[in-house]
């Protein structure tokens, strides 16, 4: 726990830095949104697709270790959905709200699990979570648009937009890249293999920091019974049934602590918009978000510990 501790410490700290950043209006309003587009659509695929290009996954039990990931994530799927009912009248949700709820469950906030699994395990630990975030990001962003559809407030969206939002999110396509350089044995090229490299290095302290920024510690202190619900389902449930998943399909070292861990990770900030725009209770997600990030400081200590490679 302690190896996890000193690792997180100062991931944390560069998420509070970010919110006092912006708490103190440094370097300007104006500063914090362009910093973000930059770093989900240029600096962390380019760190996903040079990690991938150069990763050896010889040691690591790719397939099985997406299994355990997804398989988790879909029994948390089928379980939100039978529960349904059940939440509406135990909560007070209506379905925009069940939809937060459900995007709280299973969304991860990839900066803080980059940042982490680079943290505790080098290079191996960004090619573990890059394959986690090719696990994850094209299935979860498939099952919450379509929650949003079915049970929101907005005009839904067509299949072909659906396939489209999946199809070119910027993480994906830095996996698809790495990935395909890797497997042909190209790797990366020179000179500009070396940019790229220098390029992703600003993903982690600038994702970092926009976290921090988006956070907003008012809307936390306004959390009930559905924030306290979905982060104890994502925070302890989904890693807890991820933990499973891999002991079942035989993961063990780096694979499984990644796996672990990007299912332990709080909800991405990236759900507030899709709620909004989509018709999903954006109030609820945003105090699901700031608790949940404030929460995983606690959580992921404990959730980690006994499988740091």
């Amino acid at each position: 726990m302690t190896v996890i501790a000193l690792v997180i410490l100062p991931v944390f700290l560069l998420i509070f830095l970010g919110w006092l950043l912006r708490r103190r209006a440094f370097p300007g309003e104006g500063f914090w949104a362009p910093a973000e587009r930059l770093t989900y659509f240029c600096f962390f695929p380019v760190l996903l697709a040079t990690t991938l290009a150069q990763a050896d996954f010889s040691e690591l039990d790719v397939l099985p270790m997406a299994g355990a990931i997804v398989a988790a994530i879909l029994v948390m799927t089928a379980a939100l959905l039978l529960l349904r009912p059940l939440l509406y009248r135990w909560l007070g949700l209506d379905g925009a709200g069940f939809t937060s709820l459900y995007q709280g469950a299973v969304r991860m906030n990839t900066y803080i699990g980059l940042a982490v699994a680079f943290g505790v395990a080098g290079d191996a630990g960004v090619a573990a979570a890059a394959v986690a975030v090719a696990a994850i990001v094209p299935l979860v962003n498939l099952l919450c648009v379509s929650f949003l559809a079915r049970y929101g407030t907005a005009a839904q969206p067509t299949v072909l937009g659906l396939v489209k939002q999946v199809a070119t999110n910027p993480l994906i396509l830095g996996c698809a890249v790495g990935g395909a350089l890797n497997l042909s044995g190209l790797g990366l090229p020179p000179v500009l293999g070396e940019t790229l490299l220098i390029l992703g290095r600003a993903a982690l302290p600038l994702g970092l920091l926009c976290v921090g920024a988006a956070l907003d510690l008012r809307t936390a202190q306004a959390a009930g019974r559905p924030v306290l619900l979905s982060s104890a389902l994502k925070l302890a449930v989904l890693p807890a049934l991820t933990w499973a998943g891999c002991w079942a399909l035989g993961v063990e070292g780096t694979a499984a602590f990644v796996a672990v861990l990007f299912n332990g990770l709080p909800t991405a900030t990236s759900a507030y918009i899709l709620a909004r725009q989509l018709g999903g209770d954006a109030t609820l997600m945003a105090s699901l978000i700031t608790a949940q990030t404030l929460l995983a400081m606690l959580t992921l200590p404990l959730v980690l510990a006994p499988l740091v490679p």
